[in-house]
């Protein structure tokens, strides 16, 4: 996702806009503060590729380590053509924040693979995160970029879905 943004009105086809295209946003709240920096963007972004904000549902976790089961259970109801998923997975010093990151991706990625909902993951793990202003600034700035690449990803990975099941209507 670190390609530069393209810029077009949209990319998902005309007829499909004329239907609500949803999207969930599954954020966690740990360091909210920095993660809602993504949520923010992504909202402001996604307006510009052809999907109005109020077609997109926001749901807070309390950690990272949520955000898969929660990601399944919307997928699963059918309502939502792709899923976000933003956390920020910081070494806390009591335990490897590197297994709970990895668990974290496999997990999403099962579960765009059992359901077929494209997920979106804006969860990062920082090799290094200290409390002070100067890390506070980078993470939240960054992830402003990270949300506006997951609306330019999810729109990407909406259209390719369109595509894929005309496909399958088709043959």
């Amino acid at each position: 996702m670190n390609q530069k943004s393209i810029h077009r009105k949209s990319i998902i086809d005309r007829d499909s806009r004329t239907q609500a295209t949803r999207v969930a946003f599954v954020q966690s709240c740990w360091h909210r503060d920095i993660v809602d920096q993504s949520r923010v963007a992504f909202l402001r972004s996604i307006k510009r590729h052809g999907i109005a904000s109020k077609q997109v549902e926001c749901f807070e976790v309390p950690g990272a380590f949520e955000i898969p089961l929660h990601a399944q259970l919307l997928a699963n109801t059918g309502r939502y053509a792709a899923i976000v998923a933003a956390g920020f997975v910081v070494d806390g010093g009591i335990y490897r924040h590197e297994f709970v990151a990895s668990s974290v991706i496999d997990a999403l990625m099962r579960v765009q693979l059992d359901t077929e909902v494209p997920v979106i993951s804006v969860v990062l793990t920082p090799q290094r995160f200290h409390e002070h202003d100067e890390h506070h600034k980078f993470f939240a700035e960054h992830f402003v970029t990270k949300g506006e690449e997951a609306a330019q990803a999810c729109v990407g990975a909406i259209a390719g879905m369109q595509k894929l099941r005309l496909l399958r209507v088709r043959t």
